[in-house]
């Protein structure tokens, strides 16, 4: 490294650095993709992220709004919900002449099962997680025998 050369990592802390690399969260990438766009590795960039403050904050001020209408979409189908629908037709009269119908139809989308399944699973994970956790407790002085059993061998 020359002597008064500035860290690769100084041109993502200034304001339009940071601005990118806000955009490109908020555009739904991945860490490793943003390092990509960054031209570092991914190991570098994670380096980064724990060792600088502003990047760790532009990273979260674009993932979180995303974040948030992606948990809304997923509630809302979960739960179904209704909308209305228009659609519009013209007729035609004759002698270039036109009537235009407008109709507004409310449709009703069902409750997603998996979506549900999904929500439940990652917000109450105790209740609805798949496996169940079980502890096994073995008394020691059970195994006496087998330990004494290797001990010979």
């Amino acid at each position: 490294m020359t002597i008064g050369r500035k860290g690769k990592y100084e041109e993502w802390l200034t304001p339009d650095g940071l601005t990118r690399l806000t955009g490109w969260a908020r555009d739904g990438l991945t860490n490793v993709q943003i390092a990509e766009n960054m031209g570092v590795a991914e190991r570098t960039f994670t380096e980064w992220i724990a060792r600088f403050p502003a990047i760790t904050s532009a990273l979260k001020k674009g993932k979180e709004p995303v974040d948030i209408q992606v948990e809304n979409a997923l509630l809302k189908r979960a739960l179904g919900y209704d909308y209305e629908e228009t659609t519009t037709e013209i007729e035609d009269l004759g002698g270039g002449k036109t009537r235009k119908h407008v109709r507004k139809v409310t449709k009703h989308v069902a409750p997603d099962t998996t979506a549900q399944i999904f929500w439940l699973k990652n917000r109450k994970p105790k209740q609805w997680r798949e496996k169940a956790e079980s502890t096994v407790n073995i008394d020691t002085e059970d195994l006496s025998p087998l330990v004494e059993l290797l001990k010979d061998e």
